[in-house]
């Protein structure tokens, strides 16, 4: 999973369209979006804080980190300085 920070200097949403045609030509892409508003909750206690610096999430499906890596190129956000955060989805079948 990649996710966006709140970091980028310019992202452009019009660069967007050829980077995610270049994932699902690749056969990576599994979907994603822009990352809204929420809330923490918890059941007993009190709920961590929301993690604001979230802006987005790309599903990807990659062999290894360092495949998942080079599939920054191209990317608006990590293109425009922001930082992706690069995280593994372990399945549990």
């Amino acid at each position: 999973m990649l996710l966006m920070h709140d970091d980028a200097v310019a992202d452009s949403n019009d660069d967007w369209g050829p980077y995610l045609v270049k994932l699902r030509q690749s056969g990576c892409f599994e979907g994603g979006s822009a990352i809204g508003d929420g809330v923490c909750a918890r059941k007993a206690g009190a709920p961590a804080s929301l993690t604001k610096h979230l802006t987005g999430y790309i599903r990807i499906n990659a062999a290894s980190l360092d495949q998942a890596k080079s599939l920054l190129a191209g990317n608006p956000h990590y293109e425009a300085g922001g930082t992706v955060e690069i995280r593994e989805l372990p399945r549990t079948d």
